[in-house]
């Protein structure tokens, strides 16, 4: 899945994402698209278009959550502290320019969901 995300402008959204966040620049059309690379397997498209004002946030998983927040304040980014959670996750939060909220997640225990309050689905 690649999600597709809207940014006022193209160019500046992934001078910006790529800055702060580390993203890699796979391809970019002028200022009406581009698709970032994000770690070694996801990918994220940016087009021309509205941000969304909404709850809406996109969570991406990295293998040093401090290590990409310090990344992410040196960028610029106004980030929320590194908290650990009971189902295994150490996350961050981070606001763009553009006003859209990105968590960053790292797990730091591989938990049921039973054993934290869930309940698990099926398997695929």
């Amino acid at each position: 899945m690649i999600p597709v995300l809207g940014y006022p402008s193209v160019s500046e959204a992934v001078a910006w994402l790529t800055r702060a966040f580390g993203f890699t620049v796979r391809w970019q059309i002028e200022d009406h698209r581009a698709q970032l690379g994000v770690g070694r397997t996801a990918a994220v498209a940016i087009t021309t278009g509205a941000v969304p004002e909404t709850s809406d946030h996109v969570m991406i998983r990295v293998n040093d959550v401090d290590a990409h927040r310090a990344r992410a304040i040196e960028g610029g980014a106004v980030v929320s502290e590194a908290t650990d959670y009971m189902y295994g996750e150490r996350q961050y939060a981070a606001t763009d320019p553009s006003g859209r909220r990105w968590l960053f997640s790292q797990s730091i225990a591989d938990l049921a969901p039973e054993d934290w309050g869930a309940r698990g689905g099926e398997p695929d």
